[in-house]
């Protein structure tokens, strides 16, 4: 048979990218700006800034994990994933650290307009998320594999991107945009699930002990269906309660209820994890989540958007 055709270097930057999981790093700054829609402080220019800045965070963190995961020997050729680019040898491991280190540079130049915007919070916030970014796979105790990935995906591909997108804009934080920002964070939650899911004999082999290594493949399986089921249940807690007599200053109008639309794109990956799909058969099932995640960000920002159209709009 014929040698497949070489991969060219922007594909493989392309492929060391992770495009699968970048979902994770829009849906938070869109919901974000569409509560900022809702309660009237939407202001464009911050919104798109968090969003490069979130991509940008999320680009350099992938570069990191595939350079740190090739060095500490969790990335071999028994790997069930997608293609590496370091391990593969697409890429050497001085360009992927250069591409890290001019992912977090132009994610900490946008961070510096951020911060003229909003102030000392926002700074915060960028130094932790570059931080956290590197020390995912990188120092002594890497969060990846000591089993805190999952906290740092929802803390900040979920909660921090959230509320801090909607911090910049409206210049103050709000209990709508942390609670959204959880229901955001565990379909975030849910495609590192998967990915761990399938890599659990492999990451057992070379120490790497993620979450689902420490509690098993069985657990870990329930553990993906609770957190689809959050990132549904929140959002429909806060429209449904919102029109009680207390009205709570978390809440969201009805129209929010409207996430549901996106349910029906989880049915395959669920299936698929409860009928104990393994190894390379769960890389579609990642996928998969990323679109239901695109879905619920989207189904959700349509809610929002259109409860501020009708809050203008009629009496």
């Amino acid at each position: 048979m014929p040698d497949a055709a070489p991969i060219s270097t922007a594909r493989a930057w392309w492929l060391a990218s992770r495009p699968k999981t970048l979902s994770a790093a829009f849906a938070p700054v869109a919901v974000g700006t569409a509560l900022a829609v809702f309660n009237g402080v939407f202001a464009p220019l911050p919104a798109l800034a968090a969003l490069a800045g979130a991509l940008l965070i999320q680009i350099g963190t992938n570069f990191a994990n595939d350079l740190l995961d090739f060095r500490r020997g969790a990335d071999t050729a028994e790997r069930l994933g997608p293609t590496r680019v370091t391990q593969a040898g697409l890429l050497s491991p001085r360009a992927v650290a250069a591409g890290t280190g001019l992912a977090f540079g132009l994610a900490t130049l946008v961070g510096l307009y951020l911060v003229a915007v909003g102030g000392r919070p926002i700074l915060v916030i960028g130094v932790a998320s570059i931080v956290s970014g590197i020390l995912y796979t990188a120092g002594p105790y890497p969060l990846a594999y000591v089993g805190l990935g999952d906290l740092f995906v929802m803390g900040f591909f979920g909660i921090v991107a959230t509320s801090g997108t909607y911090y910049v804009q409206a210049g103050a934080f709000s209990p709508q945009s942390i609670l959204c920002g959880i229901a955001v964070g565990a379909m975030s939650v849910a495609i590192l699930v998967v990915n761990n899911l399938r890599d659990i004999e492999t990451d057992r082999r070379a120490g790497k002990h993620t979450l689902p290594v420490r509690i098993g493949d069985a657990l870990t399986r329930r553990y993906y269906s609770f957190m689809i089921g959050l990132a549904f249940v929140l959002p429909l807690a806060m429209s449904v309660l919102r029109g009680t007599r207390s009205e709570p200053a978390w809440g969201l109008g009805p129209a929010a209820s409207l996430v549901l639309l996106a349910l029906p794109f989880t049915t395959r990956p669920l299936m698929a994890i409860r009928t104990g799909a393994t190894g390379a058969a769960l890389n579609p099932v990642l996928g998969l989540t990323a679109r239901a995640q695109v879905a619920h960000a989207a189904a959700l920002c349509l809610g929002i958007l259109l409860d501020a159209f009708l809050a203008q709009w009629m009496p």
